[in-house]
């Protein structure tokens, strides 16, 4: 409310008062109808008049209170953005030292140990087969085996410095020693038909007991990789022929996700017990 406007209300209230000055006499024991008539017009003005202070003292206490959140908005939301990127950090570690602390749950000779290497290349062209890691100051081996945190990945095949290229158990060619976890029951895991990323367990006798959904781990038994690694879930299982069955698997890895990958660093079985000599018996 301006000073023009309050001025004219205290006009207006002077202008009441001297209304009722003047009736006051000629009043009897009744309440004038002049006087009601003064009360009922002057009466809401007086009450707006006097709680106009109020009212603007209340308008600024708001405006302040306003400003004061504003701030405190702000205020906050630099805190959010701040820890969203702390969060991200914090993933990062976080999913690092799971992949480590997951990784250790291999059973491994005592002997052994396993470090975490970078994957640097992907061979596309041979659909996922092979890979390139570095691997840093210390070289790799021939044949040493290659683990993430679900299952067996592979073995390398080629070791040159800082560098190493590993064969995925995906690719045909590969062989490795594989065990039905429920039964005990002993076959080779090979790659399945290219590209369509399936693996395969051969030489399992139709009298075997194997059913879908059974876990292969490695048998241990072909000299390259330790015994219990995950390598996959049987999907189905067929008669392949006369003797063995014709069993698929799916990996226990998802082959198009790998940015780190474990080496195994254990001593291998030395090639020369390995070969058979002639005469020796088999």
């Amino acid at each position: 409310m301006d000073e023009r406007r309050t001025g004219w209300v205290l006009i207006i209230m002077l202008a009441g008062q001297l209304v009722l000055l003047a009736v006051q006499g000629a009043r009897d024991a009744g309440t004038s109808r002049l006087e009601a008539l003064g009360l009922r017009v002057l009466g809401p003005v007086a009450r707006t008049v006097s709680s106009a202070p109020r009212s603007l003292a209340e308008t600024r206490e708001g405006m302040k209170s306003r400003r004061r959140l504003i701030e405190e908005n702000r205020r906050l939301r630099r805190e959010v953005e701040d820890l969203r990127l702390r969060l991200l950090h914090l993933s990062d570690i976080e999913g690092e030292a799971l992949r480590l602390g997951a990784a250790l749950r291999y059973p491994a000779p005592p002997s052994g140990r396993i470090r975490a290497v970078d994957v640097v290349y992907v061979d596309h062209a041979s659909w996922l087969r092979t890979l390139v890691l570095y691997v840093g100051g210390v070289p790799a081996r021939t044949n040493q085996p290659v683990l993430s945190p679900e299952g067996l990945v592979g073995r390398v095949v080629t070791a040159a410095g800082p560098y190493a290229r590993v064969q995925l158990i995906t690719d045909r060619a590969t062989g490795v020693g594989g065990m039905v976890l429920r039964t005990r029951r002993q076959g080779v895991v090979r790659g399945g038909v290219r590209g369509s990323g399936i693996l395969e367990l051969d030489y399992v006798p139709l009298q075997a007991d194997v059913r879908a959904g059974d876990q292969v781990v490695t048998a241990g038994i072909d000299g390259v990789y330790p015994r219990g690694i995950p390598i996959g879930t049987v999907v189905s299982v067929e008669q392949g022929g006369q003797l063995f069955h014709r069993i698929q698997l799916a990996p226990a890895v998802d082959f198009g996700t790998l940015d780190h990958v474990y080496l195994l660093d254990d001593q291998a079985v030395p090639q020369a017990l390995k070969e058979t000599r002639p005469g020796a018996v088999r």
